[in-house]
């Protein structure tokens, strides 16, 4: 009981509980969001959101590559601030451009993925990660 009242932590809880966030978000984004682009990209590429009019291919490859390849490479740990923050600046895209206006209930999945990624760009990996074993 006075471990669950306490507001102290310790570092393998921190460790543990940054591995869970990155391997739990990462692979959810993977499998919901950028392997259904990649498999779709034939569909999606004529109609998908362009909020920078770099055109519509180009956005669904730039929002691609952060789904499936940045949550990837945060599974893994691997250049975990840089994937995190690719994945920060697709979501803020998704929060902020394309929900713009709706209901929190529309975008509240964009917004936790956001939190989410913005732990872990802000905290990093931690111990449990490829970064952390190499010491970055």
């Amino acid at each position: 009981m006075k471990k669950i009242l306490s507001t102290g932590y310790s570092d393998t809880a921190f460790n543990i509980g940054t591995f869970l966030l990155r391997v739990v978000l990462g692979s959810l984004m993977c499998l919901q969001h950028g392997f259904g682009k990649l498999t779709d990209f034939n569909v999606l590429q004529h109609t998908f959101f362009d909020p920078f009019h770099i055109g519509h291919r180009w956005s669904l490859v730039m929002s691609m590559v952060a789904e499936l390849f940045g949550s990837l490479l945060l599974v893994l740990g691997l250049f975990s601030r840089i994937a995190a923050l690719l994945l920060v600046a697709d979501l803020a895209v998704a929060v902020f451009l394309f929900h713009k206006g709706q209901s929190v209930k529309q975008s509240e999945e964009a917004i936790i993925y956001l939190t989410g990624f913005l732990f872990i760009l802000l905290a990093g990996p931690g111990k449990y990660s490829v970064d952390g074993m190499m010491g970055k």
